[in-house]
C-alpha cells in the first residue's frame, strides 16, 4: 500500500448513557499477541467494570480482524466498534471499550449506539496520521535557482526540509510518489536543466497537525542499509515513533533530528 492511516498516539474517550459509563481506549498495535496483551492489561486496570469489549484490525491490508462482545448481547458491542474502525480506514489499531453498568438496560439499539459512540470519541481524541510512500529529492542549484524552486514547491504543496548554502545551494524536498514526475519536469523547465536532481532514496513520511496554525512533518528516510533518519517535532516523540514504525525496521544507529 502506498498510503494508509495508522495511530500515532492513542487516546481516550468517554460517553454516558443512562448512567452507564462507556470508556474507549485506543492503542497502536503491530500483532495479535500485542493486542491480546493490552486487552488483558485493560481488564486488570478496569477490574471492577462489567464489560471490556474490543475490536482490532492488524496488517497493511487489514487482513486480521477480531472483535468481542465480552458477554454483552451478541453483535451489540464488538461489531459496532469494529465497524467504526473500518469506517475510519485505520489499520494496526486496537479499541477497547469498558462499560460500567449504570443500573438501566439499554436494549440492543442503545448498546450499539453507545459502543459506537464511545469508539468514535476515543478515535477522535487520538492522533491519526497518513503513512505515505514518497521520495526524497536532493536538488543542487545556483543561487538564481533558489527562488524558482521555492515557488515550485509552494505551488505543488511540497515540503522543503533542508536548504544548505555553500558555493551552490542544496535543497531537500519530500515528495509524494504521485508528484515525482511532475516535479522533475518543472525543475528542469525552471532551471533550463541546470539543477542536479537525486531522487533515488525512497521514503515513508507522515504529517501531523501540531497546532491550529502549523504542520509538523515526521520524515522517515530509508537507505539501502535500512538505517533511518527520523525528524521529530520534539524529542519526547521518540518512543511513540519507535512504536509507530516498528522495532523491526529501526536500527540502533537511527538518527533523530528536531524539526523547528
Amino acid at each position: 500500500m502506498s498510503e494508509y492511516k495508522i495511530v500515532y498516539k492513542g487516546g481516550t474517550g468517554e460517553i454516558v448513557e443512562k448512567k452507564s459509563r462507556f470508556i474507549a481506549n485506543v492503542f497502536k498495535v503491530e500483532s495479535e499477541d500485542e493486542a491480546l496483551e493490552i486487552i488483558e492489561q485493560t481488564r486488570k486496570k478496569y477490574w471492577d467494570a462489567r464489560h471490556n469489549c474490543f475490536a482490532y484490525i492488524i496488517g497493511e491490508n487489514g487482513q486480521t480482524k477480531r472483535c468481542s462482545d465480552d458477554k454483552e448481547p451478541q453483535g451489540t458491542a464488538g461489531k459496532p466498534i469494529l465497524e467504526v474502525i473500518e469506517g475510519a480506514g485505520i489499520i494496526n489499531i486496537l479499541v477497547v471499550v469498558t462499560r460500567y453498568f449504570g443500573g438501566t438496560l439499554l436494549g440492543t439499539g442503545g448498546l450499539v449506539r453507545a459502543y459506537s459512540g464511545a469508539a468514535k470519541e476515543g478515535i477522535a481524541n487520538s492522533s491519526i496520521i497518513n503513512k505515505e510512500a514518497g521520495k526524497k529529492f536532493v536538488i543542487d542549484t545556483d543561487y538564481n535557482g533558489v527562488g524558482k524552486l521555492q515557488y515550485i514547491a509552494a505551488n505543488m504543496d511540497i515540503t522543503i526540509t533542508d536548504t544548505q548554502y555553500t558555493d551552490k545551494v542544496v535543497m531537500t524536498f519530500i515528495v509524494p510518489l504521485d508528484k515525482c514526475e511532475e516535479l522533475k519536469k518543472k525543475i528542469v523547465e525552471a532551471t533550463a536543466g541546470k539543477a542536479g536532481i537525486d531522487d533515488r532514496e525512497e521514503i515513508y513520511f507522515a504529517m501531523l497537525d501540531g497546532s491550529s496554525t502549523s504542520w509538523i512533518y515526521l520524515i522517515i528516510c530509508v537507505n539501502r542499509a535500512k538505517k533511518m533518519n527520523l525528524r521529530l517535532h520534539q524529542d519526547s516523540d521518540r518512543e511513540h515513533l519507535m512504536k509507530w514504525w516498528g522495532s523491526s525496521i529501526l536500527s540502533e544507529k537511527a538518527n533523530f533530528y528536531i524539526v523547528q
